[in-house]
Parts: C-alpha cells; structure tokens; sequence
C-alpha cells in the first residue's frame, strides 16, 4: 500500500505541483489548506507523514506541529517543514519545535521527495521493505507470496491487498470505509459489505482448523490484526 503523505499549504499552485509530484513518486496525497483543517485530518485518518507550511491562515505551522507531537498517537509521524523563512534561528525553531526536516522556499522538490523517501524508510520500514513479517505471516510485496509459518498461503489479489494494508499498521482498527479507500481506491464506488465477504476470504485462505485468527473484527468499527498475536499461541 502506498505511504500516506498530508501536505499542508495555502499555495495552490504549489500545493498541486507538490501533490502532481508526490503521487508520481506513488505516495497517497491528501490536500489541506489550512490548519484547523489540518489538524482535523490528522485526527481522521493518521497520515504516515506531513509537508507543513509554517506561514497558514488560522494555527501556524509550528503550533500544528507542536500538536502533533503532543499526541499520543501522532507523536511519532514525520514532519517536513516548508518555509520562506531562511534565517538560522528559524530554522532552530521549527527544528526544536519538533519537526524533522526543514526546507526554505523556493526549493528543489526533487530534493523534497528523497526527503520525503528517506524519512518514510526510517519511521515505516514496513512500507518500503519488500517483505513484511507479522507473528508467522509472511507477505511478499515483490512476488506476491504469503506464506503462515511453513506453508504457503494462496490470496487474491484484493485479500492480497487487503493483508498487506493490516499489516503495516498491527493493532489499528481500519473502518470499512478506510478499507474501501485504502484496498480499492477513493474512484472505485464499491459496497462497504464487499470488505466483510473479502475479510472472510482471508481468514479462510489464513486459517487453518486449530490455528488462532490474526483477523480481529471490531464491533461496529472495522477490522484490525490483532496485535497479540505476535507470539502465536502454541
């Protein structure tokens, strides 16, 4: 699944080149122009990192950023901040205020996206490694193999998918509606019931008679993979 990257910039036409240039890379882009809006976002759906501009009508980059890191489950999602300021002492600040990067306008976005990638490597190996492991699952991205422990595991290309988004975030709850987006695309109009008959696919094809379900289903939420099964049961 491709790595998630909200870009936060009032610009518009530097938000489309950035957004034209990130998903040509294969990143996920969502566009937000301001920062209650931001912030918001963030909220709903956890994006795996953040382009922030520090100048924005409404919170300033650097009280975003400050937020983001003052939460719990955001604490850790890289940030890159954009700015016109290029005195030193700037620099220090948006740096101190927790962001990970800092590149002055105008910059180069081929530098922005090797940024960007490098980052991305180092806060989610999982979604660039071309093989995931989770407790005994195997998941292959480059030949499209799974295998449970010894044996190998036959999926379709959707509950391929479908694994491979659970697997790079164990433990969080995915609504059917985010595994719509995620698994079959924002311009895809397909029924949320269809994500329960290809979750009972997968669980078929995973589990065998006696072997402990990785699939946890969440009363009147989603799904998640169970994060206890890291060490599965003997």
């Amino acid at each position: 699944m491709p790595a998630r990257v909200l870009v936060v910039e009032d610009e518009d036409a530097l938000s489309a080149l950035l957004e034209y240039n990130l998903q040509k890379e294969g990143f996920e882009v969502r566009l937000s122009g301001d920062g209650e809006d931001a912030l918001l976002v963030i909220e709903e759906d956890k994006p795996d990192l953040v382009i922030l501009d520090w100048m924005l009508p409404g919170l300033s980059g650097i009280e975003i950023c400050r937020q983001i890191r003052s939460r719990a489950d955001t604490r850790d999602v890289p940030v890159i901040m954009l700015t016109a300021r290029a005195e030193e002492d700037d620099r220090i600040r948006g740096l101190d205020t927790g962001a990970d990067d800092y590149l002055t306008k105008p910059f180069s976005v081929p530098e922005l996206t090797a940024r960007v990638r490098a980052l991305l490597r180092r806060s989610r190996p999982t979604l660039s490694a071309g093989v995931a492991t989770f407790g005994d699952l195997m998941l292959d991205r480059e030949t499209r193999r799974v295998r449970r422990a010894e044996r190998e595991v036959h999926l379709g290309p959707t509950e391929f998918r479908l694994l491979d988004c659970l697997m790079q975030r164990p433990g969080r709850v995915f609504s059917r509606e985010q595994l719509l987006d995620l698994v079959w695309g924002r311009d895809v109009y397909v029924e949320a019931r269809t994500v329960d008959v290809h979750v009972g696919r997968l669980r078929k094809a995973l589990n065998r008679r006696g072997e402990r379900d990785p699939i946890r289903t969440v009363r009147a939420a989603g799904y998640a993979l169970d994060e206890t099964y890291q060490t599965p049961a003997r």
